[in-house]
């Protein structure tokens, strides 16, 4: 993991879907952070010479025979801690003070009193109130005998601090808490004494250094699906490798209308030569009748490394494969980090298979998505390119609900062109997180020119979000709407309903499969 200058914050994992968010709003405030799991040996932890930690919320109840707990030593520790959550009722329970459950739930927006003008309610005043997002079940019920009230709710004690330890029941994390971000800059600034020193220029320059360390004289093949992060890592990696670096793109005929062709020719005005790969035909064959979703990913991911294998041996020296993973690819894969939920398989998570001698090289690992931006503008690479909503690993196969054909995706490129079209005619395409179309596995009758038909429905999607890991859909004009409707009702034969998805995430993701 890249190291900064100044020592980290770390972030101890307890199995929050928002610890991600926790590390995002520490480095937008200027400071690195890492993210180790609660159960973390106190040695190693120390060897990191932190200078503070952050205690995640999670799903379990601290008075669980199996609750995720801490060394008790570390809050002897002459460092600030704070608690969020889950981070708050233990360390109450560990300072001995009692934790009920089910007695005092709370979720969703909430309004809560400022009790304390200190620490991490520096700069608010006491009385004042304040709407913060709240997910517990548990709740303190008895402050530790040497903690003070710094805030409540109607139902309890949501603010505690005694000397370095600092804590809030609610989620200060997530863009549903407005005043989270002072709160957190409280604890790094004023409480901590840290300074926002980190940025994405310190991770060009020290990521650059450890690649060319890394690679020595070795040739790197690199994986680009057309999307941002790969985009953006051919640039990155073209500009620290050169001549050792092969990018190639891999058609798997999963790609969005004329992708390859866009991606190759934009990468050739950087100095970056791409191979293109048609491997449509595999990727077709093997998808053949496959519905499940997961399976579908697992295909494709197993495909991918065995089209790269293949080149691979084409270049002599090849003993890298660079991939764009991001961050939050990772977490919602596995639980690397700590015991957060599995929510799905990304086909670039995991590693590759043992027969190969490829290592892999993924820069962007502990990046998330805006965070690749800033280092795509920091490399020059155009706003058009870089403001480009993401799209997933797998393609098309996850936005084609149910079997996988030529005529399917032919209809959903198509129809996905024309909703993009228009939105950035509208102007409204910056405004989005992200915008795309699903195929549904369903037919429903309709009239065209008096005559019956029975065709295809498809499902638009478009949702506004800071980094993907929450999400909320966005509120369309009904004009806008309608034309866009009307375009690929009448422009793309095949389809004749067009229907809209109002759904959050959670509960649920923002792609469909």
């Amino acid at each position: 993991m890249i190291k900064e200058n100044t020592t980290p914050v770390i972030i101890l994992d307890f199995g929050s879907q928002f610890t991600q968010l926790i590390a995002r709003q520490v480095r937008e405030s200027g400071v690195f952070c890492e993210i180790e799991p609660y159960h973390i040996r106190l040695e190693e932890l120390k060897a990191k010479n932190p200078r503070a930690v952050i205690l995640s919320g999670g799903p379990s109840s601290v008075s669980a025979k199996t609750a995720p707990s801490l060394n008790k030593l570390l809050l002897e520790w002459d460092i600030p801690i704070l608690g969020i959550c889950y981070g708050m009722q233990l360390l109450s329970h560990l300072k001995a003070g009692k934790v009920g459950t089910g007695t005092a739930r709370e979720y969703g927006a909430c309004e809560i009193e400022i009790v304390k003008a200190s620490g991490l309610f520096k700069g608010f005043k006491p009385g004042q109130k304040a709407t913060v997002w709240m997910s517990h079940g548990d709740s303190v019920e008895k402050v530790p005998h040497d903690c003070e009230v710094t805030a409540q709710s109607e139902k309890c004690v949501v603010g505690i601090e005694k000397g370095h330890l600092h804590a809030v029941q609610f989620h200060p994390e997530v863009a549903h808490t407005p005043i989270g971000k002072k709160i957190i800059e409280n604890f790094l600034f004023e409480v901590a004494g840290l300074k926002p020193q980190w940025k994405i220029e310190n991770f060009l320059s020290q990521k650059t250094q450890e690649i060319l360390e890394k690679v020595g004289s070795a040739q790197v093949i690199g994986g680009i699906s057309g999307g941002v992060d790969s985009t953006i890592l051919a640039v990155f990696l073209g500009k620290v490798l050169g001549k050792k670096f092969h990018p190639v793109l891999v058609d798997n005929g999963l790609l969005r209308k004329n992708e390859a062709k866009e991606v190759k020719a934009f990468l050739k005005t950087q100095g970056v030569s791409v191979k293109v790969v048609d491997a449509s035909a595999l990727f077709l064959k093997r998808l053949q009748n496959v519905t499940d979703p997961e399976r579908k990913r697992k295909i494709i991911g197993k495909t991918f490394v065995e089209v790269f294998e293949k080149e691979c041996k084409r270049i002599p020296g090849a003993a890298f494969l660079a991939q764009g993973t991001l961050y939050p690819d990772v977490i919602e894969s596995v639980s690397v980090k700590g015991p957060s939920h599995t929510i799905k398989t990304h086909h670039n998570v995991g590693g590759l298979p043992k027969r190969m001698k490829l290592k892999l090289i993924e820069p962007f690992r502990e990046l998330f998505k805006d965070e690749v931006r800033a280092l795509g503008r920091s490399l020059g690479v155009p706003e058009a390119i870089i403001g480009r909503h993401p799209f997933p690993g797998p393609g098309l196969a996850v936005r084609i609900i149910g079997k996988i054909n030529p005529e399917r995706l032919d209809l959903l490129r198509d129809a996905d062109s024309i909703f993009i079209e228009e939105l950035r005619t509208s102007g409204e395409y910056e405004k989005i997180w992200q915008a795309f179309s699903v195929m549904l596995p369903i037919k429903a009758v309709g009239v065209m020119g008096d005559s019956r038909t029975y065709e295809s429905v498809v499902v638009l999607r478009a949702v506004t979000s800071r980094d993907g890991m929450t999400a909320d859909w966005y509120d369309f004009d009904k004009k806008t709407m309608a034309k866009i409707s009307n375009r690929i009702i009448n422009e793309v034969p095949g389809i004749n309903r067009v229907v809209y998805d109002v759904s959050s995430k959670p509960p649920a993701t923002i792609e469909w499969e």
